[in-house]
C-alpha cells in the first residue's frame, strides 16, 4: 500500500485520468473530490463489497430443488 500525506486543496493523480483532491479535514473525516472519466465506476468500499456479494449470489448454480420450485410457480 502506498501511503501519502496531503493537505487541503492538494491532490494526487492515479494514472493520467483520475485525480483525487483533499477538499477538507473535519475531525476524523476527510472530504475527497474525485475527477475521473464517466466510464470509471467509483463506489465506497462497503457498497462495492455488497455489489460483489450480490453478484456472487446471483451466479451460484441452481439446485434441482430450486429449478423445480421455479417451474411449479
Amino acid at each position: 500500500m502506498l501511503v501519502l500525506s496531503r493537505k487541503s486543496n492538494e491532490s494526487i493523480m492515479i494514472g493520467a485520468n483520475v485525480e483525487i483532491m483533499i477538499l477538507g479535514v473535519e475531525g476524523d473525516n476527510v472530504k475527497l473530490g474525485i475527477r475521473a472519466p464517466k466510464d470509471v465506476d467509483i463506489y465506497r468500499k462497503e457498497i462495492y463489497m455488497a455489489i460483489q456479494d450480490e453478484n456472487r449470489a446471483a451466479n451460484r448454480p441452481l439446485s434441482l430443488e430450486d429449478v423445480t420450485k421455479l417451474f411449479n410457480k
